[in-house]
């Protein structure tokens, strides 16, 4: 792979030379690879096959993941966020102790490595929400709770400059990787002042499916906001908001 110089950017195919457009900026590659049929059909090839399976599968859960989540998402999330969230999960496929190489699942897997996962590494939750925070969720009664104790946001929270306000989000989401759907319901603290003040403590819940059987993941976040003239504006867009798993749940 090599990179663009120059005033004048190509795209397209010249010879066996690709040119295209990446977030990285431009770039070119030599066409090459191994003919598909060969790897779909060819034995030598089987342990492709598997991994390529395992690989699909893992993308797929990944953005159930993200489709569940999406409310939240779409304000706190990095260029590289779908990339990072399946690189995870095919590790976690391969902690499945059930099924066959090539067959193995992400709900079969460790779900529990996914924990701590920041969905936004320009504003990581770790390194901006300083006031301590628990979560707990129910799964006979589908209650699933996010509670933080009185804290001075000036001192408990690392907001980018410009920061006038805040909103401390929650949600928690069922995942169902066989039929590819899922149940999500989210809470906040409300818009709140950055200023030296203690807040009053901040409890946040929703609830998901009583009983169910489907594995849970529990996200907390922060949102920053600009004042102008009474409104309330999202920060640089969002670039600094911060997102996390913060508790998974499974059977």
């Amino acid at each position: 792979m090599a990179r663009q110089v120059g005033i004048i950017k190509l795209k397209g195919t010249l010879d066996d030379i690709s040119f295209y457009k990446s977030s990285d900026g431009h770039l070119a590659r030599t066409k090459g690879g191994i003919d598909a049929n060969r790897i779909a059909n060819d034995p030598a090839f089987q342990r492709t096959r598997e991994n390529g399976s395992e690989f699909g599968r893992a993308g797929k859960a990944g953005k159930l993941i993200r489709n569940s989540i999406r409310v939240l998402l779409q304000n706190a999330k990095d260029k590289r966020v779908v990339s990072r969230l399946t690189k995870d999960l095919v590790a976690i496929t391969k902690t499945d102790l059930v099924n066959p190489r090539g067959e193995r699942t992400v709900e079969d897997g460790n779900l529990s490595d996914l924990l701590g996962f920041e969905f936004n590494l320009n504003g990581k939750l770790g390194s901006t929400l300083f006031a301590p925070f628990s979560v707990a969720f129910d799964r006979a009664t589908g209650s699933a709770d996010v509670t933080l104790a009185a804290f001075s946001p000036t001192v408990r929270i690392a907001a980018p400059s410009g920061t006038t306000h805040f909103n401390i989000v929650m949600g928690a989401a069922e995942e169902d990787f066989v039929n590819d759907t899922f149940v999500f319901e989210t809470a906040s603290s409300g818009i709140l002042p950055y200023s030296a003040p203690d807040t009053a403590p901040i409890a946040m819940n929703v609830a998901l499916t009583a009983n169910s059987v489907l594995p849970v993941i529990e996200v907390v976040g922060i949102e920053f906001f600009q004042e102008v003239n009474g409104q309330m504006y999202p920060l640089k867009n969002g670039a600094f908001n911060a997102l996390s798993v913060a508790l998974i749940d499974t059977l």
